[in-house]
């Protein structure tokens, strides 16, 4: 993984001066700016394995911005994944005049880099979601609090269930980026000494559904179908994947506890049906607002506003950390008074019974 400067990592006929990120692949131009930097904000986020990102975080980003800068211009692109990528993509907005990077990494480590190159071209770095060292800003949920509370979730549910000295399987996220590291930990905070016994764990790689079913099938081998109890899965992505290896094997779900993160629209349906017990809703205007709200105040040259910063991340970065929220059957409801789903988005025709019975209809 590099963490070398970036100057020579733009890769060949990526063209971009002027002509913005579309040159480099996958990116796109929004507002009204010319490119030329003086009112120019880069987004940049990591991966499309999660949802979120391009349905929520990115519309809901861009549009604060244009309410607070009607004449910033807003560079788009996401990694996919790939940390190389989204250096090659920083650059780019770089060379083609922002001044504010808003920086979601696809590796927290080599993200530094950007950093790096970013404070030689006098831009600032607004880290969003996951932290970078050496960002100005840093704006997200408690990782670890977000662990605990998907912990103690699985933990109170079996214990309801009379199963509270069970053994689970752990399905946690890619341990590149650093918040991954810090669900884990927070959910082992809550999970070591409860009781409960871990069966199986895993770290896996590039979140992806795909590779938590196969480590969900390798576990349901290894321990047998009635050898666990529930599964701690670190988001929304990973609980699918542990879903698809139960009922590959014949096991119901909704007999399986299994946890979750971001509130993703399949994730939420799961909950609905009975498939997934919980996720963390993480009120992603909130947070795509509060990074607009820094990235055009830096833009201007300004403090941000007002009570906006609240906490302090390692290394001293100034935070706005906000409360996650978690979300079962019990209160569903939640997303869509939020705003983050509609009814009509949750209650297709195949959840229309179920939507009945949690009160959606």
């Amino acid at each position: 993984m590099r963490t070398t400067t970036l100057r020579a990592s733009v890769a060949a006929g990526c063209v971009v001066a002027a002509l913005g990120l579309t040159a480099c692949g996958g990116s796109s131009t929004s507002g009204g700016g010319s490119g030329s930097g003086s009112k120019t904000i880069a987004l940049l986020l990591p991966e499309t394995a999660t949802p979120r990102y391009d349905k929520k975080d990115r519309p809901a980003f861009e549009a604060r911005v244009k309410q607070l800068c009607a004449g910033c211009s807003i560079k788009y692109a996401n990694a996919d994944g790939d940390p190389t990528k989204q250096q090659q993509q920083a650059e780019a907005a770089l060379t083609a005049g922002a001044k504010v990077l808003v920086l979601d990494p696809a590796n927290s480590a080599s993200a530094a880099a950007i950093v790096t190159e970013a404070k030689r071209a006098k831009a600032k770095v607004v880290s969003y979601d996951r932290l970078v060292a050496g960002a100005d800003y840093y704006v997200s949920f408690k990782p670890e609090r977000v662990g605990q509370l998907q912990g103690q979730a699985l933990i109170d549910k079996l214990k309801a269930e009379g199963k509270g000295s069970a053994t689970i399987v752990m399905l946690n996220g890619d341990q590149t980026t650093d918040n991954a590291k810090q669900f884990k930990d927070g959910a082992h905070s809550a999970i070591d000494g409860s009781g409960l016994k871990v069966g199986r764990e895993y770290d896996t790689t590039g979140w992806t559904p795909a590779n938590a079913q196969n480590e969900m099938d390798q576990a349901i081998t290894a321990l047998g179908k009635n050898g666990f109890a529930g599964v701690y899965a670190a988001n929304d992505g990973l609980a699918s994947g542990a879903v698809a290896a139960m009922e590959k094997a014949g096991i119901d779900p909704s007999t399986r506890p299994v946890t979750g993160q971001d509130a993703d629209l399949d994730g939420i349906q799961r909950i609905v049906a009975g498939q997934q017990y919980m996720t963390v809703y993480k009120p992603v205007k909130q947070e795509a607002g509060s990074a607009a709200q820094l990235a055009v105040a830096l833009l201007n040259g300004r403090a941000p506003p007002a009570g906006l910063v609240n906490d302090t991340a390692a290394g001293g970065i100034p935070a706005v950390i906000l409360t996650p929220i978690v979300v079962t059957k019990a209160n569903v409801r939640t997303v869509v008074d939020d705003g983050f789903w509609s009814a009509g988005e949750i209650c297709t025709q195949q959840f229309a019974s179920a939507c009945q019975k949690a009160g959606l209809r």
